[in-house]
């Protein structure tokens, strides 16, 4: 299950993010999940919760976006999302093409923290500054 390897990726790099930032728990992932990239919806979440054990993003809730495929099409010049997987054809003309846009992204979008978190960290900070 490659998932898993994914999933602690993501962490890995949200954590850094995180800390970098300053902040100390993280409430929830947000991340853009290309129709055919791949990787299993189910088994992405699944994994995300034995990821984030011990990190500042355990508890949190990764939110997927599943992103549709998106081709170009080189004759009548128009992005088309695809109907079907199976072929890819402009959704326009019929079109046979190749010229993928968007569907294979694992992209990291954000983060989100509760505010009173960062707040009492800011704070803590600066009384002891």
């Amino acid at each position: 299950m490659h998932e898993l390897s994914i999933a602690y990726s993501l962490v890995n790099t949200a954590e850094a993010a995180a800390r970098d930032a300053g902040v100390t728990a993280v409430s929830r992932v947000y991340l853009q999940l290309g129709a055919i990239s791949g990787v299993v919806h189910d088994a992405l979440l699944f994994s995300y919760d034995i990821a984030t054990e011990g990190t500042l993003l355990e508890g949190s809730t990764l939110e997927i976006e599943v992103l549709p495929v998106i081709v170009f099409c080189d004759r009548c010049h128009e992005f088309t999302q695809l109907e079907s997987v199976q072929a890819f054809r402009c959704a326009q003309c019929g079109n046979p093409t190749a010229d993928l846009r968007q569907g294979k992204e694992i992209e990291l979008v954000s983060l989100e923290v509760e505010d009173d978190l960062l707040e009492e960290e800011q704070q803590h900070e600066a009384t002891h500054t």
